[in-house]
């Protein structure tokens, strides 16, 4: 790890570079190499992130999901039977159409 953050945005910059430039002048041979580009850029980003929160107590506003994120998982927990519809969680400024 760099332990600094500027040379990690560096490096996630030039991850992005090349990446666009895989992308841009990709074959349908070339896949070995936006793969790697793509994990690159993956590795880059996970490294500025650890460095800037060391550095600085900060994260980034979004995350990368892993690849083997399942959507089923995510159903399970949105059918939690303790959910209120009534509930004072709600927007406020939601419009029902039916009004």
């Amino acid at each position: 790890m760099t332990h600094d953050p500027r040379v990690a945005l560096d490096a996630l910059i030039a991850a992005f570079e090349a990446h666009y430039v895989a992308c841009s002048q990709a074959t349908d041979d070339d896949s070995s190499l936006l793969e790697e580009t793509e994990n690159t850029l993956r590795d880059a980003f996970f490294t500025y992130d650890d460095e800037l929160f060391t550095q600085f107590g900060v994260e980034l506003p979004f995350d990368l999901l892993d690849d083997d994120y399942d959507e089923d998982d995510d159903e399970e927990e949105d059918d939690d039977e303790s959910y209120d519809e009534d509930s004072d969680d709600s927007d406020d400024d939601f419009i029902d159409i039916d009004d």
